[in-house]
């Protein structure tokens, strides 16, 4: 099973995720994708999300190679974000299709978060349009893999509806 958390910045949806992955009442691995560095805001809201989860959930931190990684874990996977993935990666050029490809082939659920972007304020730097499309385009590509798409808005979740899969196409 995969489920992609979406939502916007400060939305709930890491923790809508952790709760989720706490309700299934078996060992997880939380894989991060963000580092650190030097930003002091980020180093606060990552000591957050950790003191958040659990002790015995193991934490593995994902490089460029997140596909390669996926397919080596066993059991329940929460993957908190895309958008630490897409910001790392030299251009934001990831593999969309290697990471769809391992979520499907990987043995056991994966909880996949990632931040909606098309919903804010139009970037006003190149890069910042970058990001925005390359996080766009995979938020895509793994909605279209997953078995559940759920948006986090204000800490409440909705379950997003695959209009191709309704009867004819019909509105």
């Amino acid at each position: 099973m995969i489920t992609l958390v979406l939502g916007g910045a400060r939305s709930g949806k890491s923790a809508v995720a952790e709760r989720l992955a706490a309700r299934a009442d078996r060992p997880v691995t939380y894989v991060a994708t963000t580092h650190v560095g030097e930003d002091s805001d980020l180093a606060e809201r990552v000591a957050r999300h950790r003191e958040r989860r659990p002790p015995s959930w193991r934490t593995e931190e994902a490089g460029s190679d997140l596909p390669s990684l996926l397919k080596r874990l066993d059991g329940l996977v929460l993957l908190d974000a895309l958008g630490g993935w897409v910001g790392a990666a030299e251009d934001m050029d990831v593999d969309a299709a290697g990471l769809c490809e391992a979520l499907r082939e990987r043995s056991g659920d994966t909880l996949v978060v990632s931040e909606e972007v098309g919903l804010g304020v139009h970037p006003s730097t190149e890069a910042g349009r970058a990001f925005r499309d390359a996080l766009g385009s995979l938020n895509q590509a793994v909605a279209a893999v997953a078995d559940e798409v759920l948006f986090v808005l204000a800490g409440r979740v909705l379950r997003l509806e695959d209009i191709s899969d309704t009867d004819g196409g019909h509105l």
